[in-house]
């Protein structure tokens, strides 16, 4: 059908992890303008915060080291060897992300009583249904990449198209009725069990129910430094919000600055997306010039709408962060035009070619330089007054140099250079281009308000 042919992997993976964060971006809107306060808000933000905090690592690492041992690995040499076209690849992993959901909702449960944030006494807000997400909704994020290995990338768009418009409608429609916040939660619960049967019609379709110890180890071999890596590095932007919510123990200032900790959308989403889907393609040694150029060529055309629409929106957040949200968060929009700096190090993927040639070590190297960046100078920026901006500017500093090295071992140990898979002058001319305009802003050079 032609429909499909208009959609490719990496654009169908792109489209959407692109549509969550406009979702999730509508709804804060929407959260702005109904009845809730601030705190209130700032409540929601935890429950989200966590429910990211202690499961993105670990899904993230299963299911990347999942898409270069699809098809390639020890235990099952070719897929269909055993007679059958299905993958016990996924339902390996599938068991994998549901063994890891039960043991955090098992130590969630041991530890709810002894648990708090912003050093108020009492508990995590909804603490039982935090972890029961946590519980539903890990498993789920392995379906749009059931539909990415088996290329139906049109399914991946429709699915996301139908679930994040339903999430959409069951988590704000309880506030457009002016019902309590814990009704936008149920509502969040509901859409995750509908994904939950969606999953298991997939996992009939496409999989074979076959437990192998020898996959999940070989599995876990791959994934356990992806995991540190991801805990480590990916962590950065949570532990913004830990070193704020610790310093500041306020849920009004962990609003202000969540509502501000927020990358561009279409950075954040197609840059992701570009990687996850471009790791197969670098499993094998004889694919690597032909993927290095792809790469290349996909993150041209990115730079394109990325960085003119990252700069447009820098330009105009002092007038549009009042009026989406409320004139309370008018601080957010500091944080804001620095996080959209981020876009910066996002797009360069040195780490989609050490991931997708399985050499994870390195990325777990590079995430540990990172926090070791990261938690003192966070702290020092708020000590010399810099305050929640400085928290930003802290982890912009910090996906620099993490990049930085990545580049380098590419190119000194690999013998990859970085204009095999970047474009140079248009990077650097873009780059340049953004700092300049973000140093105008700031001067208040340029102020549209």
């Amino acid at each position: 059908m032609r429909r499909i042919k208009l959609i490719d992997n990496i654009s169908g993976l792109q489209l959407f992890q692109l549509m969550k964060p406009v979702i999730f971006l509508i709804i804060s809107i929407v959260f702005t303008k109904s009845h809730l306060t601030r705190s209130e808000i700032g409540q929601w933000e935890m429950f989200m915060f966590i429910a990211g905090l202690i499961t993105f690592f670990w899904v993230t690492g299963i299911i990347q080291s999942l898409l270069p041992l699809y098809h390639r690995n020890r235990t099952y040499r070719k897929l269909g060897d055993n007679g059958s076209t299905k993958s016990p690849e996924i339902f390996n992993a599938f068991l994998l992300l549901c063994f890891f959901s039960l043991l955090v909702f098992a130590l969630g449960q041991g530890v709810k009583n002894h648990f708090s944030v912003f050093h108020f006494s009492g508990n995590v807000p909804y603490l039982n249904l935090l972890l029961l997400y946590v519980l539903l909704n890990s498993p789920v994020q392995l379906i749009e990449y059931i539909y990415l290995l088996n290329n139906r990338a049109y399914r991946i768009f429709q699915y996301g198209l139908y679930t994040f418009t339903a999430q959409l409608l069951f988590i704000i429609i309880p506030l457009v009725l002016e019902q309590d916040l814990i009704w936008s939660i149920y509502g969040l619960l509901a859409i995750t069990f509908v994904r939950w049967i969606w999953l298991i019609v997939l996992l009939r379709r496409y999989t074979e129910m076959r437990i192998s110890v020898e996959f999940m180890k070989e599995h876990l071999y791959l994934a356990t430094p992806l995991i540190l890596t991801t805990l480590i590095s990916g962590s950065a932007q949570y532990i913004d919000g830990v070193i704020v919510s610790v310093v500041y123990r306020d849920p009004d200032q962990f609003a202000l600055f969540r509502y501000g900790a927020k990358e561009f959308p279409l950075v954040l989403m197609l840059a992701n997306g570009l990687s996850n889907a471009m790791l197969p393609e670098f499993s094998t040694r004889e694919r690597m010039k032909e993927s290095l150029a792809k790469i290349r060529v996909k993150s041209e055309r990115l730079m394109h709408i990325l960085f003119p629409s990252a700069i447009l929106m820098m330009i105009f957040a002092r007038w549009i962060y009042p009026r989406m949200f409320n004139p309370e968060f008018h601080k957010s929009t500091d944080v804001f035009l620095i996080y959209s700096l981020l876009i910066i190090p996002r797009l360069v993927f040195p780490q989609t070619i050490i991931v997708g040639r399985k050499k994870t070590h390195i990325t777990l190297f590079a995430a540990i330089i990172e926090i070791g960046i990261n938690i003192p100078l966070s702290l020092f920026m708020i000590k010399w007054g810099y305050n929640l901006p400085g928290v930003a500017l802290s982890t912009f500093i910090v996906y620099l140099v993490s990049k930085a090295f990545l580049i380098g071992y590419l190119w000194y140990k690999m013998k990859i250079r970085p204009s095999e898979y970047i474009p140079l002058r248009l990077y650097a001319f873009y780059s340049a281009l953004i700092a300049i305009v973000f140093v105008l802003i700031d001067h208040r050079i340029i102020d549209i308000r």
